[in-house]
């Protein structure tokens, strides 16, 4: 992982390339692969759920009145479509345990 502790697509080909022993290049494309097909799937509207790690759900929020907090003018917040992360619960357990 870079310093900023930020994990990258980088990072996720090169511990593949560790781990599996593919070459770099196989590994940053299966990287490359899995991602494309998440993004696929949700582009599909289909939630995304990895096993012992965690879900990406879409969510569809309504219109509603929200309100600019420099002026108090309500503002209609238009209806739309929003990704949300849920750990799982092994997932939680391990980043209490490293905490």
């Amino acid at each position: 992982m870079d310093q900023a502790g930020t994990l990258t697509r980088a990072d996720l080909a090169e511990a593949l390339h560790k781990e599996v022993g593919l070459s770099r290049a196989d590994s940053a494309q299966i990287v490359e692969q899995i991602l494309k097909e998440m993004c696929e799937s949700l582009s599909r509207g289909e939630n995304v759920k990895i096993s012992g790690f965690g879900t990406f759900v879409l969510r569809d929020k309504g219109e509603r009145v929200g309100r600019n907090p420099k002026t108090g003018v309500e503002v209609p917040i238009a209806p739309r479509r929003v990704l949300t992360f849920r750990a799982s619960q092994m997932m939680r357990e391990r980043i209490v345990a490293a905490t």
